[in-house]
């Protein structure tokens, strides 16, 4: 499928998503976001609280893409590193913002600012806040990175502040067409349809069991095909071409 549209990377940061002690709620939120804006989420790459894996990963991804997203690691703790990393990694200085020092002192009030709080206030040299409707500590952006929080009610909030800055695309809208049958036996007709449109649409293909697991008895296996594309008569043909030929193969489905 042609893709003219902005893309994104998203960089998760902390070491609890690769510990597997906090599974990770804000890749689905960002990806069916973006992709109402037209925007492709491309990449994702999960990181630990390592200012080095941090920098590589972001001078990596940034001249690549044309915006990266960071979650994580914007908070009051020590291994709160994604600011400082950020600046490394740009070339920029890490220092304390002053509109960042006034929000924090605004909200907490200067007996409660602790040092913690304040670290909240430091970032890039160059960087303009993103504003965080739920609480006072702010996101940022330098350049094309935007760093949110990884919380996802925050994360979600900050997403929705920085819309307005970003270029949207051609939304890519979607069709499923759900069989009942094995991935292997839909394998050559998927082909054929793909090879057909494939400048225009997308198609993917994911197997799910219902009733038990694999090999059970009674287990209904079967797939569901996606098929993607920016052009509606384009996604419309296609869906409608594979649809056919299931019929005509005695393939059970549902639209």
């Amino acid at each position: 499928m042609k893709n003219a549209n902005p893309t994104v990377a998203l960089l998760i940061i902390g070491d609890e998503i690769l510990s597997g002690r906090t599974q990770d709620k804000n890749i689905q939120h960002i990806a069916k976001t973006m992709g109402q804006l037209g925007i492709e989420l491309v990449e994702v790459r999960i990181v630990p609280d390592v200012e080095e894996k941090i920098v590589f990963a972001l001078r990596e991804l940034s001249p690549n893409h044309t915006y990266v997203f960071t979650t994580g690691g914007i908070g009051p703790t020590h291994d709160d590193i994604t600011a400082e990393s950020v600046a490394k990694a740009l070339n920029q200085k890490y220092i304390l913002n002053k509109q960042a020092h006034f929000l924090l002192e605004s909200y907490y009030g200067n007996e409660k600012l602790n040092e913690g709080r304040l670290k909240m206030a430091y970032v890039p040299e160059h960087a303009e806040l993103i504003e965080n409707s739920v609480t006072a500590a702010p996101g940022f952006r330098v350049g094309n990175v935007f760093a949110m929080a990884g919380i996802p009610k925050i994360m979600q909030a900050m997403l929705e502040a920085i819309i307005p800055h970003l270029d949207k695309g051609i939304e890519v809208k979607s069709q499923v067409l759900t069989v009942y049958t094995q991935e292997s036996k839909i394998a050559a007709m998927m082909e054929a349809v793909q090879n057909e449109y494939i400048n225009d649409v997308a198609i993917g293909s994911y197997p799910f069991v219902q009733g038990g697991n694999y090999g059970d008895i009674g287990a209904v296996v079967g797939v569901s095909v996606v098929l993607r594309a920016q052009d509606d008569e384009k996604l419309m043909q296609a869906r409608e071409s594979l649809h056919r030929q299931f019929i005509e193969a005695g393939v059970k489905s549902e639209e």
